[in-house]
């Protein structure tokens, strides 16, 4: 009896110490929760998002800072509610240290806010593009390390005007915070080349006819700018095609993106062709972006993951990535409200596959945009191919911090279109 008392004295000391000591942020498992779209319109581009972010993890074997990573998933629906609602179990019920998402950007408005309740809790976004997220009432402990949607932006305008020639054009979007951003980004850039945005369409999130839209296109206009994805892209495509549509199209970033382009059905062709621009480029020939592509592909069985990762996939992995590398610099060590962590966050200089990402003083990122054609592969299917890239786009868009704010917040009509910011 005396030595079973001993024993169990000795298993409750080490118990306790290795309670004390998790509770102190050194050891353990590393409980991490996941935001993601995985209901509504963009629940495909929720699942590439969790593919980038396991592969991700594979490749570092599941650890960070050699503590096993535990892996929480909170489905959302694009909503703010549903963001933060995920948010608040993974945090007040589930006990994460540290959150990676979420996806859809009013939702990563929502998020930066409620950071702001969690100072215990360190927030990477996964994918999420609003500008305010970042740029308006930052958060000390929200970090993003992909660019905004204005920073996808960055090139198309002034290809679309100066090589394509296309001089007028009238845009559709999906509307919120999100597509205003993307829209933003565009506007700015074409306008600056010389170009006349004449028309601005918006539709709900999850729109299922768009025979109303598709009815009030001007047919006066060079080019129609599309700011859909998911469903909603998938959705007017087919609808466009059916109805006799030919018109040239730009594509926004998750319109041309592989979440689209590897689709069902033979809509999706009418985009071959269509220029673009975002985080990415499918068919970039750098050996960095190739390894990724590679590893992606490893990760998954082929018909469990897409030819190629979207930019949703990308996004996830470098904010997986971003974690991994800080996590090991600090040798798993969250303590001291987790302030080395942030500390390697804030200053990293991330050797992404789609380029350098640096953080600026709000933890946003700068970073590489590429400019692309959407281009039939040799096996049939599509992908993005490079066009031009351009090296360090911030959240400015290049313009002094005075006239970017000058321009306003995104919105249904912000920026207004003139030559010059």
């Amino acid at each position: 009896m005396r030595v079973r008392l001993i024993t169990s004295a000795s298993a409750l000391a080490l118990m306790l110490g290795a309670q004390a000591a998790m509770a102190d942020g050194h050891g353990g498992p590393l409980k991490v929760g996941v935001l993601a779209t995985l209901e509504g319109t963009y629940t495909t581009l929720g699942e590439d998002g969790v593919r980038g972010l396991r592969t991700a993890l594979a490749q570092a074997g599941n650890k960070a800072g050699a503590r096993e990573v535990e892996l929480v998933i909170q489905s959302t629906d694009t909503s703010p509610d549903s963001a933060v609602r995920g948010a608040r179990k993974l945090v007040e019920q589930d006990g994460v240290e540290i959150v990676l998402g979420p996806l859809s950007g009013s939702e990563g408005i929502a998020i930066r806010d409620y950071s702001k309740t969690q100072p215990g809790v360190t927030f990477i976004n996964g994918i999420s593009g609003a500008m305010e997220t970042t740029y308006v009432t930052p958060s000390e402990n929200f970090f993003r390390f992909n660019t905004d949607g204005a920073q996808w932006s960055v090139g198309l305008g002034d290809y679309v005007f100066n090589e394509k020639g296309w001089e007028t054009v009238a845009t559709v979007g999906e509307d919120y915070s999100f597509v205003y951003t993307q829209v933003m980004g565009f506007v700015t850039d074409f306008c600056q080349a010389g170009g006349e945005v004449t028309e601005r369409l918006w539709v709900p999130l999850g729109t299922k006819d768009f025979g109303s839209i598709i009815a009030a296109l001007p047919d006066d206009v060079d080019a129609i700018y599309l700011g859909l994805g998911g469903g909603d892209a998938v959705n007017f495509l087919n609808q466009y095609q059916q109805a006799g549509g030919d018109a040239n199209l730009i594509g926004g970033s998750i319109m041309v993106d592989g979440t689209v382009l590897n689709s069902k059905g033979d809509a999706k062709n009418a985009l071959i062709g269509t220029p673009s621009s975002g985080p990415q480029a499918d068919t970039w020939d750098d050996p960095d972006w190739q390894a990724y592509v590679k590893a992606y592909q490893d990760t998954f069985p082929p018909e469990e993951r897409f030819p190629s990762p979207s930019l949703l996939a990308t996004g996830y992995y470098n904010a997986t990535s971003a974690m991994l590398q800080c996590m090991d610099e600090v040798g798993g060590d969250l303590s001291d409200g987790q302030a080395a962590f942030r500390g390697c966050l804030a200053g990293l200089e991330l050797s992404a596959p789609n380029g350098k990402i640096t953080l600026d003083e709000n933890r946003q990122a700068v970073g590489a945009n590429f400019v692309s054609e959407v281009v039939e592969l040799d096996d049939g299917t599509l992908a993005t191919q490079m066009v031009k890239k351009v090296d360090g786009v911030n959240q400015t868009l290049g313009l002094e911090k005075a006239a970017f704010d000058a321009i306003g917040l995104p919105s249904r009509e912000t920026p207004a279109c003139q030559g010059s910011y």
